[in-house]
């Protein structure tokens, strides 16, 4: 994560970008320093360079610029662009898949047109893990969506499916329960060595 000291210094910084992160926080502050050691942690596990740092009582002209009322915030710019904001701390994992959803929406639409793909996990999973992994692998652009956490799409998943457990994954409307690594291959048109 770099710091950014001005509203000048930071527009140079994002407007280079399609993506960029500002984390606004107070630090010294339990909720602000768990957030800057959970950012920056998923920021070096995900290898971004567009994540940036703004200690907000010494630089007020950023965050009164963007109308932040509260720290920690975690500002996302899309081409320079504010167009999210996601307040308090987070564990590292939640920003890390915010940071890697990031990064595979750019390669798609660097990649051919692809089926969508939306995975339904829990973070405890160990198949849901080796489910994202083969797909990250092949360079399959996924939504991730977390069933401990998101209880209307768990209830939409168990109606289309009658299964709760997960892994489970919707490639281009077409259900696959668990991971059956030869079905996903076929939906997807992966061919492997």
């Amino acid at each position: 994560m770099k710091e950014v000291k001005t509203l000048n210094e930071l527009t140079k910084q994002i407007k280079a970008t399609d993506k960029a992160y500002l984390l606004v926080f107070k630090k010294g502050t339990g909720v602000s320093d768990c957030a800057f050691s959970a950012v920056n942690e998923a920021a070096t596990a995900v290898k971004m360079d567009n994540v940036y740092y703004v200690d907000a009582p010494n630089y007020p002209e950023i965050h009164k610029y963007y109308g932040v009322t509260s720290a920690p915030s975690l500002l996302v710019f899309e081409k320079g662009q504010l167009k999210d904001m996601v307040k308090g701390c987070h564990d590292t994992q939640f920003y890390k898949q915010l940071f890697e959803n990031a990064v595979y929406q750019q390669k798609a639409q660097n990649t051919p047109q692809q089926k969508s793909v939306t995975v339904y996990s829990t973070p405890t999973c160990p198949w849901c893990n080796t489910l994202k992994n083969f797909l990250r692998k092949n360079g399959i652009v996924f939504t991730d969506i977390d069933v401990s956490r998101d209880h209307e799409a768990a209830r939409q998943m168990v109606a289309a499916t009658g299964q709760q457990g997960v892994p489970q994954a919707n490639i281009g409307g077409e259900w696959v329960v668990g991971f059956d690594q030869q079905r996903i291959k076929r939906l997807l048109n992966i061919q492997t060595q």
